[in-house]
């Protein structure tokens, strides 16, 4: 990248949010972080923009001291968004109605009406998934809770085209963020869902405009509040698995399927078809920087994981010697023990091991590695993307997680990406094309397979014992 500021990165993770500082070579040279904060409600759990707001100024304005802040780039996940009235200064931070947790139970009324009204699946990118996923849910709950308050409201707008508004006072769409099962953007068809019409909200939502361009620089009042510069860029923005994604386009990758992990495992390609997705097994229609389809698939594997290895497991690694107690005693943890389907429909909740029981916390960690790393390659399969498998995301701490996903397709290429900060690079090539300059480079290391004996057995085993797993549920 070219310039002389630096770049900061607003990253808004729905536990924990971040703010990085970069330099103009993509070297991160600082990281401040906060909770997330989610209040019970009334009217229902929502999260503390208020809280969130002042420690973004106050952080933002005490890194300034120190590091020439020329642009700042929001990302955000892509399971809500805010309804916003006129003014980013008014009362509530801008928002008409509390920004709602995703995770919040939606309640019956409005799940039923909405199933029925939600379109197909290529209208909503997914299939309707848990509690109040999908922001076309959480418009249609707060229209049906508020409607005179939400007659009032100005824009709806994703997390971090959210802060890129409240910031600037300009409101924007963007294509990753509007792609990523917000269920109001018909990705392949570059349009509005049907529900966006029917529902009378497309004058909630605002022109498109790339990830990368200039919204405006922050506001005057914002700056006085906070004693913040008045020649901070801020960008659009974009959706945070998407942006991580992003930085292997930016590095000219093709025909390769990604794998981002932690508490959801995401996989992600270009390559996938997405008109024959199999809409039952968790997978999804994202879209690129561009608008272009992106086939992706997801599962919630980090709770099966911590779900199998228990509360007394601390961060110790995986033993060879355990893993392969555990595959020659055909020990099988069957998905899911979480309240996400992922691949298998009809699984959710009805988790269980069967098999000898581990009876060791070293027999419990290798249990739910494995797992992980089945569900990794089942997760790929499902998706049919691209034949390189990349991996990178927070699995990768476990040593031989990667070495067992390639020990499990034994006939394509496995490698791994030991970037801990994705999202935050990917943010900052997309920074790259506002400034003139080159993405950032790109490391790539190859798998070796694991060697356990008998692993493909177990691996055919578990496939077929968690298919009926599910099945009993249909």
């Amino acid at each position: 990248m070219t310039g002389k500021g630096k770049i900061a990165v607003l990253d808004v993770g729905k536990t924990n949010v971040d703010l990085w500082v970069a330099d103009p070579a993509g070297h991160l040279l600082e990281n401040r972080s906060t909770p997330n904060k989610v209040s019970d409600g009334p009217p229902w759990r929502h999260h503390d923009l208020k809280t969130l707001g002042d420690w973004l100024g106050e952080t933002l304005a005490a890194i300034c001291l120190h590091h020439p802040i020329e642009l700042l780039i929001p990302v955000g996940h892509g399971a809500g968004g805010v309804l916003v009235g006129g003014d980013p200064g008014s009362e509530h931070m801008g928002a008409m109605l509390p920004m709602i947790d995703y995770e919040e139970s939606c309640p019956e009324d409005i799940n039923t009406e909405y199933l029925g009204i939600s379109g197909t699946f290529e209208d909503r990118g997914s299939q309707v998934m848990m509690a109040s996923t999908h922001a076309a849910r959480q418009l249609l709950l707060m229209q049906r809770a508020d409607p005179k308050t939400f007659a009032k409201a100005s824009h709806y707008l994703n997390i971090a085209q959210y802060w890129g508004w409240w910031l600037t006072g300009v409101a924007a769409s963007e294509f990753s963020a509007m792609g990523a099962q917000s269920h109001l953007w018909n990705v392949p068809r570059r349009q509005w869902s049907p529900i966006v019409d029917a529902q009378s909200w497309r004058g909630l939502m605002p022109d498109f405009r790339p990830a990368w361009s200039k919204l405006g620089n922050i506001r005057p009042e914002l700056r006085s509040r906070y004693g913040l510069p008045d020649t901070i860029g801020v960008l659009t923005g974009a959706h945070d698995s998407s942006s991580n994604y992003y930085r292997y386009i930016a590095a000219g990758l093709e025909d390769f399927t990604l794998v981002s992990t932690g508490t959801w495992v995401v996989a992600m390609s270009r390559e996938a078809n997405t008109a024959t997705l199999d809409h039952d097994r968790g997978t999804t229609i994202n879209a690129d920087m561009n608008g272009m389809p992106v086939g992706g698939a997801l599962v919630m594997a980090g709770r099966e994981f911590s779900a199998i290895a228990g509360p007394t497991w601390h961060g110790d690694g995986a033993k060879l010697e355990a893993l392969a107690r555990i595959v020659k005693q055909g020990t099988l943890a069957l998905p899911s023990f979480s309240n996400n389907d992922g691949q298998f429909p009809g699984s959710a909740g009805r988790g269980k091991i069967i098999g000898p029981m581990p009876e060791t916390a070293a027999d419990r960690t290798a249990l739910a590695v494995l797992q992980a790393a089945l569900l990794t390659v089942n997760c790929a399969d499902v998706l049919d993307g691209g034949r390189r498998l990349i991996l990178d995301g927070t699995f990768l701490k476990e040593p031989l997680y990667a070495p067992l996903v390639a020990a499990l397709r034994p006939d394509d290429k496995t490698e791994l990406s030991e970037e801990k900060n994705g999202v935050v690079i990917g943010a900052l090539c997309l920074a790259a094309q506002e400034l003139g300059g080159q993405p950032i480079d790109l490391s790539l290391k190859p798998v070796e397979p694991a060697v356990i004996p008998g692993l493909a057995t177990y691996a055919s085993d578990w496939r077929t014992a968690a298919e009926a797993n599910a099945s009993k549920a249909q």
